[in-house]
């Protein structure tokens, strides 16, 4: 652990700011200290496709790392963000030497799967009511975003930005979630009261 607190650094990213760009090479492992960032693409016809957010704990672009890849995607912060940078050869260092962190990318990259693939459910199938119920849902996977409280520090805004909708839109869908008593929306953010009943919600 001492190579890794020696190599990693923190990086300040505005909001509106990009943590990544697509196109770049990959020269280190993104963790979220404090913050959230929305990982996003743009598709040909120029429409905006988010495909998750990240929430402080949270760690993304294992996949592109272990492929040798270009990044296939921007990465933007959604408020004022600390960002943790772990180089790439300490990263494949620590898959080297370690089995529990080998073990822990395999956990995360089966759960990332999982979340994508609901990720295309919800936007094929899913109503905007819906999308935001399990939008919020899937910021409590406890592998991916340790330590996530039931106060989600997130804006109306930010969540329409996650789940594909305006920000009026999103707001509608919020009080509706707390009309079913699933959530209660406070000041600073939203406190999920019933988690499976998010998970399973259907509009």
């Amino acid at each position: 652990m001492i190579r890794v607190e020696a190599d990693c650094f923190e990086q300040f990213v505005p909001k509106g700011g990009f943590v990544c760009r697509k196109g770049e090479a990959l020269d280190n492992w993104v963790g979220i200290i404090d913050g959230l960032v929305k990982i996003n693409n743009f598709s040909p016809s120029g429409k905006n496709v988010t495909f998750a957010g990240v929430p402080t704990g949270g760690w993304f672009g294992e996949g592109s790392l272990l492929k040798d890849q270009t990044r296939k995607y921007d990465v933007m912060a959604l408020r004022d963000t600390r960002v943790a940078r772990m180089p790439r050869d300490t990263f494949e260092w620590l898959l080297e030497v370690s089995l529990p962190f080998t073990r822990f990318l395999l956990m995360q990259l089966n759960e990332r799967l999982g979340q994508f693939i609901g990720l295309v459910e919800n936007d094929r199938m899913l109503d905007i009511d819906t999308r935001v119920a399990r939008c919020l849902a899937a910021m409590f996977n406890s592998h991916l975003y340790p330590g996530l409280e039931k106060l989600v520090q997130i804006s109306q805004e930010e969540i329409g930005y996650l789940s594909g909708a305006s920000r009026q839109r999103a707001n509608q869908a919020l009080q509706l979630l707390e009309k079913e008593g699933l959530v209660r929306l406070d000041y600073g953010g939203i406190r999920v009261l019933d988690l499976e009943g998010l998970r399973h919600f259907q509009a």
